[in-house]
């Protein structure tokens, strides 16, 4: 774990393509069999392809991380008890929190999301909390702040809307006011600046 981020294995957010570029190969010897795997390397900056698209989560909001106690009070809120599975967090001190995926386009046609906290009003929170299981999630649309410092930009604190793309998944970031995660979000992205950046 690097600044509160976890590498995850899987698809959307929870899981990263563990099965790009990997080729398996099987070695038949006199008595054992070995598997080998032979993972192709990035024309562009010479890393394994099958670490370009990328999926890494904060596990706490940065304000919870430096509140008193951090999620462990009696009075701190969470869907549930392990942060990284939660999807809510309502904090007395700081405010309640959402989950969203935060995808950033790369070159050489990757990606990497990013599971981030965005900051709500309370109203919001208890919105989301009724339409998040369901049949309406899906119309689900949120405004937020950013509550992650996401590397390597500086945009914690900026606006953000959210709205649902997959109705299995938790809702993007789709849309900013702020001229920084305004081009995070739609531009591409040298990916060497964005992979160094992240947990291994």
């Amino acid at each position: 774990m690097v600044d509160g981020m976890t590498a995850v294995p899987g698809q959307g957010e929870a899981v990263a393509d563990l099965g790009h570029g990997i080729l398996p190969i099987e070695c038949q010897g006199r008595r054992r069999r070995w598997h080998h795997r032979v993972v192709s390397e990035c024309e562009l900056c010479g890393r394994p392809t099958d670490g370009h698209d990328r999926h890494v989560r904060f596990r706490l909001p940065d304000p919870v991380l430096d509140a008193p106690g951090q999620d462990r009070g009696q009075e701190v809120w969470k869907t549930d008890e392990d942060p990284n599975l939660a999807v809510m967090m309502m904090h007395p001190e700081v405010g309640p929190f959402v989950r969203a995926l935060l995808a950033v386009r790369l070159t050489g046609a990757h990606t990497v999301t990013f599971g981030v906290w965005v900051g709500v009003t309370p109203e919001d929170l208890r919105r989301a909390f009724d339409a998040w299981w369901a049949p309406g999630y899906p119309d689900l649309t949120l405004q937020g702040r950013l509550a992650n410092a996401v590397p390597p930009w500086d945009v914690l604190g900026a606006r953000v809307s959210l709205a649902v793309k997959d109705p299995k998944a938790t809702p993007y970031c789709v849309a900013s006011d702020d001229p920084l995660l305004s081009d995070v979000l739609g531009l591409e992205w040298d990916h060497e600046t964005v992979l160094q950046q992240l947990p291994g």
